[in-house]
């Protein structure tokens, strides 16, 4: 992709009569605008107005929403805005199987650090695992250490604890991840972040997905190594109550 091409974007869940973590999103967009200097194209406070005005004109329960901003002098944003069909019920009882993708995060990219339009790493893996039948790709770093999924950030639960790449390891500072993160020191429940191989989540009691429109999805297993049961993820369904009473 040519520089001048270069774009950022959040993808956002408008539900229930909001846009969840809508400040977040937009202040992510322009601490990332900032750092990868890529003019925003209005204040923050214009942004969100016209989100919220695409919304109201839509008539939009549940919507899918992504605002992207260009370096390009001759496009500067789009606004894309369609219904959301959330996943079933029964997929959250189910779970994500996940699959290890054989493509590699460099954790010292500056642009694993931001939701760029450069996604090819990513669109790659998901497309390779998705054909094998799985729902989400897993990222190892250079150094072998789990990173992050295709989209979504990842967290396990062992011994009682909740366990999650830290961003040295190449993911990306997912707004869901950091609500989680904040939910669990709200209820004392120690998070270790840190540098993990795939075979700490193999081992895991419960495992879950996280992002801004499926919220925290369970993990049913990784690759032919199944995690946790169906009837049993008392951690992860006690987050995904307070994390629905949230948003």
């Amino acid at each position: 992709m040519k520089t001048s091409q270069l774009g950022l974007f959040e993808t956002m869940r408008f539900y229930r009569g909001r846009t969840v973590y809508l400040a977040a999103h937009l202040q992510r967009l322009a601490d990332s605008a900032r750092q990868l200097k890529i003019k925003l194209p209005l204040p923050l406070a214009g942004l969100k107005k016209l989100i919220l005005r695409e919304i109201k004109s839509r008539g939009l329960k549940d919507a899918y929403l992504r605002l992207t901003i260009f370096r390009s002098p001759k496009k500067e944003f789009e606004l894309l805005v369609k219904k959301y069909k959330p996943y079933p019920q029964s997929k959250y009882r189910q779970g994500f199987r996940v699959c290890l993708a054989d493509l590699r995060q460099n954790q010292n990219s500056l642009f694993s650090r931001h939701k760029t339009t450069s996604r090819a790493l990513y669109e790659t893996a998901f497309e390779i695992i998705r054909q094998k039948g799985f729902d989400e790709a897993l990222l190892l770093n250079q150094r072998g250490y789990l990173s992050e999924a295709s989209r979504s950030n990842i967290f396990w639960i062992k011994g009682g604890e909740l366990f999650t790449p830290g961003l040295s390891s190449g993911c990306l500072n997912g707004i869901t991840r950091k609500a989680v993160i904040d939910l669990a020191g709200k209820f004392h429940l120690t998070v270790c972040q840190g540098k993990f191989l795939v075979s700490d989540l193999e081992r895991s009691d419960e495992a879950f997905l996280t992002n801004s429109l499926i919220g925290i999805m369970p993990i049913a297993g990784v690759g032919k190594t199944k995690i946790g049961s169906v009837y049993f993820r008392p951690v992860t369904n006690f987050l995904r109550e307070k994390y629905k009473s949230l948003v």
